[in-house]
Order: structure tokens, then sequence, then C-alpha cells
């Protein structure tokens, strides 16, 4: 694959990340990924994305409005914007990619003679983290989970670059910060970039078809301030009206998964309180009214800070999510 745009050159530039791959119709066909580089003078050089799977559109939104309001005067250093990573995903509305079935935050680091999602995530581990200091990923729970609006990160082992994502994850003014772990696979776009020592800003802005205005409005002015924190983007970072509440769930039982399928029904709402023991949801059996429903409880005290999107669930599925109140700075 190519870029149709130099990478390196000053200035404000508009094109494509061109894959080539082959379908029914199209011996000869390319996948074409919209990037824009805007390159001006000394300063960091930030990589911004959304779209890692399809069907998580606030953070999309949110940069191609920086894609069409930002001029080259705006930027100190060089600001990479790719709206949607996965716009095959995307025009679907779904999370993996129709054209391989992949889920492109399990392809990194990627193989450039693999699949479309695959070669994309080569591309981007050994051309595009290697020139960034800072990589922004932009999700949301997308149709199986919904999050209370919150930025949030891996706990990287302790140093500079810890320090700069917690206060770069406090720059995108959620009132919720959250220190997650991996509890579906390896692959991640975020764990790669970690790994090649880069400052990683991630979200997750909520989730659902449904997008209220006020999910857009946070994911747009985070963004634009963690941008102008970083120093990318001229002006001064708004101070927070009061500190960030910062969560974690680093404990695999912090993640609640269904022991059957069936029909779920949500008992707590997004960002209650909980205690142990308590109500989580129930597991009702549509083939088996019968039935008693299965009953998911909450492990430890915390809050809920994502739960099932959709009602039906498989096997497996997760289906709630409990945050723990943290202090990140004084954690080893």
């Amino acid at each position: 694959m190519h870029s149709t745009i130099e990478l390196s050159a000053h200035g404000a530039h508009y094109g494509h990340m061109a894959i080539p791959y082959s379908h029914n119709l199209g011996g000869w066909a390319n996948l074409l990924v919209p990037i824009a580089s805007l390159k001006n003078g000394p300063g960091p050089v930030v990589l911004c994305m959304a779209g890692n799977h399809g069907d998580e559109y606030p953070g999309q939104i949110a940069i191609m409005h920086l894609w069409r309001q930002l001029k080259l005067a705006d930027v100190k250093g060089q600001l990479i914007l790719i709206p949607c990573l996965n716009t095959p995903a995307a025009l679907n509305m779904t999370r993996l990619s129709p054209l391989d079935g992949k889920n492109f935050n399990r392809c990194f680091p990627g193989n450039p003679t693999g699949a479309v999602s695959e070669i994309l995530a080569h591309f981007l581990s050994t051309e595009l983290f290697p020139r960034a200091e800072v990589v922004i990923d932009l999700h949301t729970g997308g149709r199986s989970l919904t999050f209370v609006p919150t930025a949030h990160m891996h706990l990287v082992p302790a140093g500079p670059q810890r320090a700069a994502m917690l206060a770069a994850t406090e720059a995108f003014l959620t009132d919720t910060a959250f220190l997650y772990a991996d509890v579906a696979g390896t692959g991640l776009l975020p764990v790669e970039a970690e790994r090649q020592g880069k400052i990683v800003v991630t979200t997750e802005m909520g989730g659902g078809e449904i997008v209220p205005a006020s999910v857009h409005q946070l994911c747009q002015r985070g963004l634009r301030n963690v941008l102008t924190h970083l120093g990318v983007l001229n002006g001064d970072p708004v101070t927070r009206n009061k500190p960030a509440r910062w969560v974690q769930s680093l404990d695999r039982d912090d993640y609640r998964f269904a022991p059957e399928s069936g029909l779920y029904e949500t008992c707590v709402d997004l960002g209650g309180e909980l205690r142990e023991g308590d109500l989580l949801g129930r597991i009702h059996f549509i083939e088996r009214p019968d039935r008693d429903p299965i009953e998911i409880t909450a492990h430890a005290s915390g809050m809920l800070i994502a739960g099932r999107g959709p009602s039906i669930v498989k096997q497996g599925d997760c289906v709630a999510v409990i945050a723990h109140d943290t202090d990140p700075r004084r954690l080893p």
C-alpha cells in the first residue's frame, strides 16, 4: 500500500492511503482511506484517528470537523488526521470489516502481505507510528456496549510515558477517566503504539446507534482541548472545572460476561454506584419463559462504567464493566 500524499512535506495536504485488494467486480482495486497532513514548522507530531471499529461514530465526526475547519496556521508541528480507519465497516455499520471479517483492533502490528486490515495495521505500525510522538485513537462502545463517556488509557509502566498519558487523558475534559485492561485478545492499536513509546490517548464516547448531542459536543471539545494541551494546535488549553474522577477496571472479574444466551434485562443505570452482590441484570430465555432468569451480580463495590447495548446476548458476551476509584499517580 501507499499514501497519495508525502507525509514529510510541509504544508497542508489531503489524500488517501491506498490498499490494493480484489473483489468480484474489481480485480485491480484499491481501498482508499482518507488522510490529511498539516505540517507547519517545529513542534510535536500527533497522529489522530477514529473509526478503528466501524460502528463507533462520534470520533469520526469530530475529526471530520477538524479536517474542514483547521488552517495550516492553526498548527505547530504536524497533525495527521485519519477520520475513519475502517471505512468499509463504517459504511456497513459494523464493528468488523466486511472485506475480511477482521477486528482491526486485533490486527497489530500487522502483516504487509495479509488481509486488508492487516496491511493497513502494518502501514500504521511501520510508517505512521514511528513519525508520531502522540497517537490518538477515538472509540465508543459501538453497538455492543455503552460507556459512561470517558477518556481512558492502559496503565503503562511508571515513568515519563505514563505521566504524559495521564495528563493528556485529563485534558480530554471528561468527568471520568478510566484505566482499563485487555480481556478480549491481543493485537490492539494502542498497545503497539505504547510499545513504541508513544503518548497514547484513547476514549470510550458512549456507545449505541443513538448518539446524544452532548456526547458529540464532549468528544469534539475534548479532542480540540487535548490537541491544544499537546501543543500541536495554537491557543491555551481549557482548565478543568473539577478534577477528573479516576477509576480502574484492571481485574478480569471487573468485566462481567453472560454465562448463557438469552434476553438481557439491565437493572442498574449507567454510572450507578454498586456494592458487592448488587444485581446488575438478568438473562431471560425467550423459548423458555417458565424458566427463572439468571442473575448477574457485582463481584465488588464500584460504579457501572459500561453496560450491554443490545438486549439479545450470546453466551460469553460482556454485559457489564465495574470500575473502582483509584489515584493513578500513586500506583506502582
